[in-house]
This record gives C-alpha cells, sequence and structure tokens, in this order.
C-alpha cells in the first residue's frame, strides 16, 4: 500500500512572490464571492435527432466563423456526461471545434432508468450510433461524417463501423477505449474473486438493482484517480495563484458529480463479456446471430493513448491498432494525461486536439474526391491484409515533426 507521504513531493515548493500573493487572494476571494473560478456555460446547441436512449445535438455554429465542409461526430460513453466533451470555456473541444468552423455533433443517452434494464450493447452498437452517423450526414448535406469517440463510446463507434460498413463515416478518432482488458491494473485484482464466483455476486447483484447505480459508478471513476484525491487539497495550496489549474480541478469535479448509471443488461455484458472473459482482445464481438470483426473496419482510424491513464492504460489501447488490419491507415499517439485528462486536460489543447485537426483535415472529404480514386485490391488475396494501409506510431513530443508512415505491423 503507498502511504499519503509517499504521494506527496518531496521538495517544498517555492515561496511565492508578491504578485503570486495577490493572484492567489484574487482566486480566493473570487470563488468566495461567485462559487467558483471555472467559467461553466455550456456550448448553444440544439436538439435535432431523439430515440430511445438516444438524443442528437448540434451544436451552433459562431456567426463570424466560415464553415468548414465535414461535420463531427462526438459519441459519448456510457455513464459519463456531455460535459467530457464540453468540460468549461478555454477548455472544451467543442468550443475548440466550433471555433474552427467544423459542424459538430454529439449523441448522448439521457438518463438511465430501472426501466432500461433490459437493453444491452447491441441497443448501441446497432441503433443509437449508426443512427446518429446518417442522421449527422444527412444535417450536413451529406456529407461523410469524421467519428470522435471516448472511452466505452470507442468500443460502440468500433464495433458499429464493423457491423454496418456503409456507414458514411470519413474516419475514426479513439481516445482511451480499453482493448485488452488484461492490461488494466484496475482489474487485475478482482479476477480472483471473479473466477473465484463465476462471476455471480456481482451479476446478481446488478439484477437486483437494475443497473450499476451511480455511487457505484462514480466511485470506479474516482479510484481511478486516487493519487490525485489525496493530493488534491496540497496541489490546490500550491496552485492558488493559477486560476486555469483552480478552473481545471471545478470542471472536473462537476464533471464527476454528473456520472449516470449503466443499464442491467449493457453492464453484465460489459462485466462478463470484458472484464472476465476479454472478449475483444482478438477483434471480434458476438452479437445476436454474427460475429463484428474489427478487421472489417476500412476507415482511417486514430487512436489516442493516456501516459497516466488508469481506466484505459496505453497497452490496453494499443493492442487495437494490429486489429484494424483492414483500415487503410491507423495512428496512434501517445499523450500527457489520464482518462479525462488526454481528451479535454489543459495539455490536450497543445497535443491531442492539433493532432485531431491535422487528421480531420487530412482526410477531409474535400480532399478525397480531388485524389484519383483508389484501385480495389484483387479479390484473391489475403483475408484482412490491406496493401494500402498506413500505420505509424507517436508520441506528443513529435508534435513538430511530420509524421512518420511505414507499414509495420509493431509500434514504433
Amino acid at each position: 500500500m503507498v502511504s499519503v507521504p509517499a504521494l506527496l513531493p518531496a521538495k517544498v515548493p517555492f515561496v511565492p512572490t508578491p504578485d503570486q500573493l495577490a493572484a492567489a487572494a484574487g482566486n480566493v476571494a473570487h470563488k468566495l464571492l461567485y462559487g467558483g473560478i471555472a467559467d461553466l456555460r455550456p456550448m448553444p446547441r440544439q436538439l435535432i435527432d431523439d430515440g430511445m436512449l438516444r438524443e442528437l445535438y448540434h451544436y451552433r455554429p459562431l456567426p463570424d466563423v466560415p464553415q468548414l465542409d465535414d461535420p463531427v461526430l462526438l459519441v459519448m460513453p456510457l455513464a459519463a456526461p456531455s460535459r467530457c466533451y464540453d468540460l468549461r470555456r478555454g477548455c472544451s473541444l467543442v468550443e475548440h471545434l466550433v471555433q474552427q468552423g467544423r459542424p459538430t455533433y454529439l449523441v448522448e443517452y439521457g438518463e438511465i432508468s430501472f426501466a432500461n434494464r433490459n437493453l444491452g450493447m447491441e441497443h448501441w452498437i446497432e441503433t443509437v450510433v449508426p443512427a446518429a452517423v446518417r442522421e449527422v450526414s444527412e444535417h450536413a448535406g451529406g456529407r461523410a461524417v469524421h467519428v470522435v469517440a471516448w472511452s466505452l463510446g470507442g468500443t460502440f463507434a468500433l464495433l458499429s463501423a464493423a457491423a454496418f460498413p456503409d456507414l458514411p463515416i470519413a474516419s475514426m478518432t479513439i481516445f482511451g477505449t480499453p482493448i485488452d482488458i488484461s492490461q488494466v491494473p484496475l482489474i487485475a485484482p478482482l479476477r480472483p474473486l471473479v473466477d473465484l464466483t463465476d462471476g455471480k455476486i456481482v451479476g446478481t447483484a446488478v439484477h437486483l438493482l437494475g443497473g450499476a447505480p451511480k455511487p457505484l459508478v462514480r466511485w470506479a471513476f474516482q479510484l481511478s484517480a486516487v493519487q490525485k484525491m489525496v493530493t488534491k487539497p496540497y496541489a490546490q495550496l500550491i496552485h492558488l495563484a493559477d486560476s486555469d489549474f483552480l478552473a481545471q480541478l471545478e470542471a472536473v469535479d462537476r464533471f464527476t458529480e454528473g456520472i449516470i448509471a449503466y443499464p442491467g443488461r449493457t453492464f453484465g455484458q460489459l462485466y462478463h463479456r470484458f472484464v472476465r472473459r476479454n472478449e475483444l482482445v482478438d477483434g471480434t464481438f458476438e452479437l445476436a446471430d454474427r460475429t463484428l470483426d474489427l478487421a472489417d473496419i476500412e476507415v482511417p482510424v486514430l487512436v489516442f493513448g493516456g501516459a497516466t491513464d488508469g481506466i484505459a492504460p496505453v497497452p490496453s489501447v494499443r493492442v487495437l491498432t494490429d486489429l484494424l488490419r483492414g483500415s487503410a491507415e491507423v495512428r496512434f499517439h501517445v499523450v500527457p494525461g489520464g482518462h479525462l485528462g488526454m481528451l479535454t486536460g489543459r495539455a490536450a489543447r497543445t497535443t491531442s486536439w492539433p493532432m485531431l485537426d491535422s487528421w480531420i483535415e487530412q482526410h477531409a472529404s474535400s480532399r478525397r474526391t480531388a485524389e484519383k480514386p483508389a484501385t480495389k485490391p484483387a479479390s484473391g488475396r489475403a483475408i484482412g491484409a490491406n496493401p494500402r494501409r498506413r500505420y505509424s506510431s507517436q508520441s506528443s513530443r513529435d508534435l513538430a515533426r511530420p509524421p512518420r508512415r511505414a507499414v509495420s505491423g509493431t509500434p514504433e
């Protein structure tokens, strides 16, 4: 067990300057008078389509910003509120995309209730995500969609793309989606108990409750960042003069408070098929009467792993790059941050977001139509092989260099 002192910095921080003391006093006063420092106003949006546990929103474009062509669809994971993409002003992926003039959409699922306990993963894979992609494409004038998905939302998006190869998808970007669950240290201590009880204890409890309740899901998310929880008071103290740091803490706290429940059957599938049996590790997933295979995805895929992600450690995410054998191009980047930080942390503004911008621009529909269509490979090629596939693996320190491309299955 790690002791609390071991989690704290070894050196005492420097003595604050008069300017820093004044800034700290201002931040404390602002927090006391106004209740916080962060600008938590959500970006304006409009509901354009809905269904069972499906709400599709279009973020309003800025009047003075020229609009680009291709739409971007942000896909939610279960349990997380949509604030993950719109954390706070100045550190919001939605705000970033809208400011660039990108038509930006988001699909979220609303509040999960006991009445939804019988919904399984197939609802999101076969209905919610495909419907959202098609509706976004139609709303944007028939253009192909750049799908951006985080955490379990990445699992839904990938399996939907594998299930429906005709979906109008221009590219995919996956943030922190664990594929090899055996590489997740948080789950490893649970495996002996799961094997001993054959999964019946958790399964029975979830069945009786109708799902995984909010407090349990929130606790699990917080457990993944236990070190930050322990050191949070100290961090606040030494950063009292840093309003951006304090605002980020406030925004993350609000995000955590907004975590919602999992529907019972879906949670049961995740527990038994992912935690217990690690079924997706080979890239295939049985759904109803068919087998979905990630190797059937042909669109370009960009994959991000967070350097300090406890929920989806880099090795658990990196395996995805070897499973996307049919994709025209696969890139993998390790970026700063934990599970949420890699998506919308302060460092994301200069790491993952510029990479995402470049990726979308590279695979824009206007660029594709201007290029000569690629010749289809001969029908006799090996199953799962794609000779046109490009692969590269980079970290955030490579931002200043143009990406290297290789046709190697081994990360660089």
